[in-house]
């Protein structure tokens, strides 16, 4: 009895053993494809979208709205682009998390504000979509913030699209370089993406080789960014340590993005 019980023990470890790696695996399967397929955390690294996304905010990026395609997964490698699945288009006024043309391993945010066949204009620094302005409705002052920690005044306004989505947005200055540009129509697969700190935003109105979005593929989409989870002042890296706690926005936790 006591060789049986010897020669059995070392089964019944190896099967443990087993079990465990089996259960973790599954455990590590389960995150994976939750990740790619339900929604996926992202870090808001510049002010391109103030005042509606703050520096240091972390965003949650639900997946399933616009279908899935290679960007859709949680990493990034080179295939070949064969369209969506499930496929939805966006609707005007959705913020939305996608890979930058000029290099896939980056995620951005933007606004979505022309689809295909829209035509799409700057003047005077106001949005006209198929010749039909953006309201503005003036709110106050705010503070846009670069990515050092400073800041600066800027004028808060409501926009209204013409399908009646409203968002605030930013205009520092009057005049800027992209508050006039020429009518663009958006061309089948493909958006037209705003940052809503307009004055401080390469998005659409900038071509790709200038560093922009240009016309943003709609293969690129990763998700559509639907809440704050978190939120940290970069601002408080130079502060001393024991003051780091005071930069949490404790406010902003578990927001929706609108």
């Amino acid at each position: 009895m006591s060789v049986e019980k010897v020669t059995a023990a070392p089964k019944r470890k190896s099967s443990g053993f087993v079990g465990q790696l089996m259960q973790l695996a599954g455990i590590v399967v389960a995150v994976f494809i939750a990740k790619g397929a339900l929604a996926e955390p992202f870090y808001v690294p510049s002010g391109s979208m103030e005042p509606t996304l703050l520096i240091g905010d972390a965003l949650l990026a639900s997946k399933f709205p616009y279908g899935y395609g290679t960007s859709s997964l949680p990493i990034q490698i080179n295939l070949p682009e064969t369209g969506r699945v499930f496929a939805e288009m966006p609707k005007q006024g959705d913020v939305v998390v996608f890979r930058w043309p000029g290099d896939r391993s980056q995620a951005w945010v933007k606004r979505v504000v022309g689809l295909p066949g829209d035509r799409i204009q700057m003047r005077q620094g106001q949005l006209f979509i198929n010749d039909r302005p953006a309201e503005l409705k003036p709110d106050g002052v705010g503070a846009a913030e670069d990515d050092n920690g400073s800041s600066e005044p800027a004028y808060r306004y409501v926009e209204t699209l013409p399908n009646g989505v409203s968002h605030l947005i930013f205009k520092m200055r009057d005049n800027g370089p992209l508050d006039n540009t020429t009518e663009v129509t958006v061309p089948a697969g493909h958006l037209f993406v705003l940052g809503d700190n307009r004055d401080n935003s390469a998005d659409s109105r900038v071509p790709l080789r200038a560093g922009g979005v240009g016309l943003l593929p709609v293969d690129n989409l990763v998700g559509r960014a639907d809440a704050v989870l978190g939120s940290w002042d970069l601002g408080m890296r130079g502060q001393p340590v024991w003051t780091w706690l005071s930069g949490f926005r404790l406010a902003r936790f578990f927001t929706a993005v609108h």
